[in-house]
């Protein structure tokens, strides 16, 4: 591992959740730091103003600017490809690498990775989102091998409201999808306060969790050279080989 990990993050303009996690997730780890840099997101729906809010220039210009930084990796911490295509996912990280010279992942195309790393196929899927944006997140999931056989969402569309979800809902969520016995469960929003009780959930209900803020930490960990398994009680996900 080398001496020092710097991982670069991509982060919603209205997201204050992922940055305390992210850290916090890396404090077991000596030498190992986050840096962040924004582009605008307010909004998650499906018009026209919202999508557009994930056009490729501003995410470039972020990630230049962690460029200077010297990180290791960039990771998109943000889960838009669930409704935009993960094809979106798999573009944006190459036009990274090719602007920056430094690998980059994603939330979305990690827990694909995941999953398939697992030999795990069926999904429960818990996110905050609203009815048209959850049934485009369940057709592409499905595209990509991963049949969502149960979801829960709670209808919100400000993209700041989304870390006002609180841990009595996130819980009945889990254990309601849980309930349909999926091979996974995927805590899909990196605004949502939910990998820190990862762990607890996959004792009470026998399944992995995959959260989107640690889905793409895993990435950038391995990206950088690291061992995503010295993260320890943050579910059992960071127990997956690296790639």
């Amino acid at each position: 591992m080398p001496d020092r990990v710097r991982l670069g993050i991509l982060t919603p303009s209205s997201n204050t959740v992922l940055e305390p996690l992210t850290s916090a997730l890396l404090a077991g780890i000596p030498g190992a730091s986050a840096h962040f840099s924004r582009f605008r997101v307010t909004e998650i729906s499906l018009g026209r103003e919202a999508l557009g809010q994930f056009e490729l220039a501003p995410i470039l210009d972020a990630a230049r600017l962690l460029a200077d930084a010297k990180v290791q990796a960039i990771g998109w911490s943000g889960t838009s490809a669930g409704w935009l295509g993960l094809e979106r996912d798999e573009a944006l990280c190459a036009a990274i690498t090719k602007a920056t010279g430094i690998p980059a992942c994603t939330s979305t195309l990690a827990l694909r990775e995941l999953m398939r790393a697992n030999g795990r196929r069926t999904l429960g899927l818990v996110s905050p989102y609203v009815d048209a944006v959850q049934a485009r997140i369940v057709e592409n999931f499905a595209r990509h091998g991963m049949p969502v056989v149960a979801e829960r969402h709670s209808g919100i569309s400000v993209n700041w409201d989304f870390c006002l979800v609180g841990e009595p809902e996130l819980t009945r969520m889990v254990a309601e999808v849980a309930a349909d016995k999926p091979d996974a469960i995927a805590v899909f929003c990196t605004n949502l306060a939910a990998a820190q009780l990862a762990s607890r959930w996959e004792r009470d209900y026998h399944l992995a969790v995959y959260d989107s803020v640690a889905t793409v930490l895993w990435k950038c960990l391995a990206l950088a050279g690291a061992a995503p398994q010295r993260i320890k009680g943050w579910g059992g996900l960071f127990q997956t080989p690296a790639p």
